[in-house]
């Protein structure tokens, strides 16, 4: 019989809670959701007010993998939802906006990706990023080069830049800007790329040509495009592990020698937290946006 919850004066459905998502370590679905009830806290100003997208992965990493924009069939009635504009039309998708909502989508077993913008200003990005992805045999210590290379360039004009683990090989840089439009932000993103595979051509690539990646880092500037979505902070990946897309410090961006350095899994969220708070916190402060040049 599926279990009930009650979370926040919402009937909950959970079930299979003992079913093993992550072989290689024997993490289970109810370890997904106690990860996910301990992490709102952190989690949840990333994700309200922005449209969610879901990865969903229901038979764990190494079964079906499907994104779900549109709400998903049999969705609460008190899940918040909102309509979206899209190309081909608008779209009605997922507000995570408290605590309830979370768990529902967390049982559904799903990673959560957002857009650089909210709700209430579709294609205004308030947020620029970088998604730093590695080509084998460069690993995250040379995303973690390229990052701390960004994060000056950034700097010069003004801006503030941080960082996170993808949860899978690279590296994220996320900074909070003035609202402006999605492409402005994705044409300005494209100059750094550029500008980094100028100042660092045996290690950046700005085009994401297969062929040109190998043993470099590619920098993907177009995740700022209103239509793109990032993992969001706090996520948990569908990989062989429960690997999460965790904040770092910019100490341990430099530090980094070894890619096991800056592999999190869920359990080592907890103290992580304990330890350094919502490392992303500053991006969810107005005061903190700057204007791009």
């Amino acid at each position: 019989m599926t279990p009930i919850t009650e979370v926040e004066g919402r009937r909950l459905a959970l079930s299979n809670l003992e079913k093993v998502l992550y072989p290689a370590t024997g993490f289970t679905k109810g370890e997904v959701l106690h990860y996910y009830a301990t992490t709102a806290p952190v989690l949840l100003p990333h994700l309200r007010d922005r449209p969610v997208s879901f990865l969903r992965y229901p038979d764990g990493p190494d079964g079906q993998q499907f994104f779900a924009k549109n709400v998903p069939p049999g969705t609460p009635d008190w899940v918040t939802t909102a309509e979206v504009p899209r190309m081909e039309g608008p779209a009605r998708m997922v507000l995570v906006q408290d605590l309830a909502s979370l768990m529902w989508a967390a049982n559904l077993v799903t990673e959560f990706h957002t857009p650089q913008w909210v709700i209430t200003a579709p294609g205004e990005a308030d947020r620029l990023v970088f998604d730093l992805d590695p080509g084998s045999p460069a690993s995250v210590v040379e995303c973690c080069e390229v990052a701390l290379w960004l994060r000056e360039r950034l700097a010069a004009d003004g801006i503030e830049a941080y960082a996170k683990t993808s949860g899978s090989k690279g590296l994220h840089l996320a900074a909070a800007v003035r609202r402006v439009s999605s492409e402005r932000a994705t044409e300005y993103a494209k100059e750094l790329a550029v500008e980094a595979e100028r100042a660092m051509p045996r290690l950046v690539v700005h085009r994401m040509t297969k062929s040109l990646r190998p043993g470099k880092v590619f920098v993907d500037w177009s995740q700022n495009a209103a239509r793109k979505t990032t993992a969001a902070p706090y996520t948990l990946r569908a990989r062989a592990e429960p690997l999460v897309s965790a904040p770092v410090t910019w100490e341990e961006v430099a530090e980094c020698r070894d890619p096991g350095s800056l592999t999190f899994r869920a359990p080592d969220l907890a103290p992580r937290l304990q330890d350094f708070g919502d490392l992303l916190a500053p991006l969810l402060d107005p005061r903190t946006a700057t204007a791009l040049p």
